[in-house]
């Protein structure tokens, strides 16, 4: 061995170091100042406090123009609770986080690296698009990332996380992602930012009222959750990752008291008794009836402001992740409006992709009626949930609260025979097509006859139940007990395949 090969590595070794720091000072000390006086997390330590500790390694730290250091995106790979995961975050020190050539190909290289390794992929949000002086380029075209960030749909769990004002090309990443957190006070999304707004409609507007949470979230749904901080945004992010596969070759892993989840077992829940009311007149909080069912802590509510009349969770039920689908009957009664049907399908679609089971709880009128409902398109949304829920191939199981009436009852799969693991009802459940009362009467029918219906009404599950429409009426303080046994029976272990059928829903 020659003993001064050493002294010939170390200006190589000197030159590499010097590389690293400047590809890892962002945008230099003064403006990395500035920006963590907001309050903010800059984009290394963001990417820092979403992994383990010392697991990041990075990708493609100098790529582009050393003047720009890591061409405004920082990405690589690391841990979450020890599983693999591909991270990018976008450096708003650096060029205002705008998309270089160099940029594009790390996004593209990050997203195709969690393909092909199976692993759930993390984007960071907060950039001004494409970098205007892509143009002055003579080099050959990118890679658009965007192309394989939609080959990642429904094969791995995609997370974006806007920290701050997402514009053009960048913004798009957040749609084409599974789960959208948004962080208060400098999170936006929007096609074109204030500026090109102003130059191409005359509209003057500022970028939270153009694409802020109010906007992103609440209204359109472009986005699904809010986090008040950085550090709240990336532990929802964990959280959420922690309910699903790393990919959809595996199955949703079980979690009892090794992995912090000590509320596994069986346990009687008296409490529904004073909750629910028999009188469906009289509204209740599904929430509470949520957190009951659930291990202790472990309800996660998905797009909690948006379409409110359904709510979506993904909860733990004795140990198993499960996906709930539940009517809100503080809310227009629980009626099923376009934005709550739009928000449970595209739900549904998500859990029978990561081989979720899904539970429905079943408290609705029927879908909404009304001009302002069926200008909105009610019978198209309505329809799009109902297919999302048969195509379900993972366990199914429905509750039927207290009603379900009309295509309400179908959107939250409590159809005959629509490859249902349980059906189950309360003893105080009426359903049909129409409230009783009312469809004597919109029927023309005569006083017997409408007395016939309304009778039949009251019988409440028993007849169903005779005719194996429900398979069982239970005490609801027997629901989270029979829940678990009915998972443990049809939840299995070992490796899955990905979802394959296409099928087209307007």
């Amino acid at each position: 061995m020659n003993a001064g090969n050493g002294a010939d590595w170390a200006p190589l070794l000197e030159q590499l170091a010097e590389r690293r720091a400047a590809a890892r000072a962002m945008g230099g000390a003064d403006k990395l100042a500035r920006y963590r006086a907001t309050g903010r997390l800059d984009a290394r330590s963001r990417v820092a406090g979403l992994l383990d500790p010392e697991s990041f390694v990075e990708l493609g730290p100098l790529t582009g123009d050393p003047a720009i250091p890591a061409d405004a995106f920082v990405a690589g790979s690391g841990t979450i609770d020890g599983r693999p995961v591909m991270v990018g975050a976008e450096d708003f020190t650096v060029a205002g986080g705008s998309i270089g050539t160099a940029a594009a190909s790390k996004r593209t290289r990050a997203a195709q690296l969690a393909l092909r390794n199976r692993t759930p992929l993390v984007m960071m949000l907060e950039g001004a698009g494409h970098r205007a002086t892509n143009a002055l380029e003579r080099n050959r075209p990118a890679p658009n990332d965007l192309q394989a960030m939609a080959d990642l749909s429904g094969l791995v769990p995609t997370v974006a996380i806007v920290t701050g004002p997402s514009a053009g090309h960048g913004a798009l990443a957040a749609p084409l992602s599974d789960f959208v957190i948004m962080v208060g006070g400098h999170g936006a999304l929007f096609t074109a930012g204030p500026p090109l707004v102003a130059a191409s409609t005359g509209e003057q507007i500022d970028k939270q009222t153009l694409g802020g949470p109010q906007v992103a979230i609440d209204t359109s749904g472009v986005a699904h959750n809010f986090a008040e901080s950085d550090d709240a945004a990336l532990a929802l992010a964990r959280r959420y990752l922690s309910y699903f596969p790393s990919s959809a070759w595996q199955r949703p892993p079980w979690v009892g008291p090794d992995g912090g989840n000590h509320d596994v077992g069986e346990r009687a829940l008296p409490e529904l008794l004073d909750l629910v009311p028999v009188n469906q007149k009289r509204p209740y909080d599904m929430r509470a009836m949520l957190a009951a069912v659930a291990d202790a802590g472990t309800v996660t509510e998905i797009q909690p402001t948006y379409g409110t009349s359904i709510i979506t969770a993904l909860v733990r039920i004795g140990g198993h992740a499960v996906a709930v689908v539940a009517n809100q009957p503080t809310v227009t009664a629980g009626a099923v409006t376009v934005a709550a049907a739009d928000k449970a399908a595209a739900f549904l679609q998500l859990a029978g992709a990561f081989h979720l089971p899904v539970l429905f709880l079943a408290d609705n009128p029927g879908v909404m009626a009304g001009s302002a409902s069926e200008k909105a398109g009610i019978l198209k949304a309505s329809a799009r949930m109902f297919a999302a829920q048969h195509r379900l191939r993972t366990p199914k199981f429905h509750v039927t609260v207290r009603k379900a009436f009309g295509f309400g009852s179908s959107v939250m799969g409590a159809n005959p025979y629509d490859n249902q693991t349980m059906t189950l009802a309360f003893p105080a459940v009426t359903l049909g097509g129409i409230p009783a009362d009312v469809g004597g009467r919109t029927a023309k029918e005569d006083d017997d006859t409408r007395r016939a219906l309304v009778e039949n009404e009251a019988s409440g599950p028993w007849a169903l139940a005779q005719t194996l429409f429900y398979d069982d009426v239970i005490d609801p303080r027997e629901l989270r007990n029979t829940l678990i046994r009915g998972l443990d029976a049809s939840v299995r272990d070992g490796a899955a395949e990905p979802v394959t059928h296409h099928g087209y829903l307007r």
